[in-house]
């Protein structure tokens, strides 16, 4: 199992809270199916069948956040509710009102509502307490937060921190473009995206085409700066790196995937392999992408 896309936050170095510990405060925040009156539901699921909460591999942790959602689709419940309000103004004689079309609008979802589909998604995230990296597989910051919020709730004192460096993505990568070199142990790919950071926000996107120098530095005179490049990693991981420090479409390249499929093993064997490996991995290219972006910085020595 592998990740594909990175949120990455700081804890302390190591982290001394334990499985068990984890496991006993997320307890009462365990995923519970929607009832019939509720229209979604979130909480923590056990990341491999009938295993517990908090799933540690080598002091390495994942955690499975679970959620349902109903589908109830607006348009649905007013052409139920203008099929009422027809009911009910010929049987009254006069139309129907604001305020009674609106009680109309709650009763029927009222009524809708167990009948209505349900959508489940789920979001792993990877602790590592040896290194003090917290990773969300999400999209994106926001789409981290319901499990940041979770945790935090769970978890007394939860010392989460956003992770900062010295210098900014867009401006690194912007520079890497510009020399035409990439950091050491990374080697740019060919997808990118350059934008100008005036009104118009001008953009231009190479997709699965070669970067030529040249054109990539007459639009970053131009005024435009980079906010995603594609890259690899030690010839191990490939990935793109955006603006805000999120990492998307991550994938373990070929060595990597041969390392995964040596010998027979049965499928929980596997995954815990395949998990093992990814977090071996992605701490040491985490750490390594850090030092290319200058260095970490605590919140307190960015802001003075």
């Amino acid at each position: 199992m592998w990740f594909k896309n990175l949120q990455i936050y700081r804890l302390p170095a190591p982290w001394p809270v334990s499985a068990d510990q984890l496991e006993a405060a997320l307890a009462p925040q365990a995923f519970v199916a929607t009832s019939s009156i509720e229209m979604q539901s979130m909480g923590w699921v056990a990341p491999r069948p009938n295993g517990k909460l908090v799933h540690v591999v080598n002091r390495q942790m994942l955690l499975l956040l679970g959620r349902e959602k109903k589908l109830l689709p607006t348009t649905v419940i007013n052409q139920f509710a203008k099929a009422r309000a027809a009911e009910l103004e010929e049987q009254q004689g006069f139309r129907v009102g604001r305020k009674q079309m609106k009680e109309l609008k709650e009763q029927v979802a009222d009524e809708l509502r167990p009948r209505a589909f349900s959508i489940y998604s789920s979001t792993f995230v990877w602790i590592d307490p040896v290194h003090g990296w917290l990773v969300v597989d999400a999209a994106s910051a926001s789409k981290a937060e319901d499990v940041l919020k979770l945790l935090i709730k769970a978890v007394d004192k939860f010392p989460m921190e956003t992770l900062h460096v010295a210098l900014s993505p867009r401006a690194a990568m912007t520079d890497w473009l510009a020399a035409d070199e990439a950091p050491g142990g990374f080697t740019v790919d060919q997808d990118t995206e350059l934008q100008s950071s005036g009104e118009s926000k001008a953009t231009v996107r190479y997709v699965r085409h070669t970067l030529d120098p040249d054109d990539v530095r007459r639009h970053i005179a131009a005024g435009k700066q980079c906010t995603r490049l594609a890259m690899t990693w030690a010839d191990r991981i490939s990935f793109v790196l955006t603006e805000s420090l999120s990492i998307k479409r991550l994938a373990p390249l070929d060595v990597l995937k041969e390392d995964s499929d040596v010998g027979s093993r049965d499928e929980e064997e596997r995954f815990d392999g395949d998990f093992m490996l990814m977090a071996g991995e992605l701490a040491k290219m985490i750490a390594d992408l850090v030092q290319a972006l200058g260095g970490e910085q605590k919140f307190a020595q960015a802001a003075a």
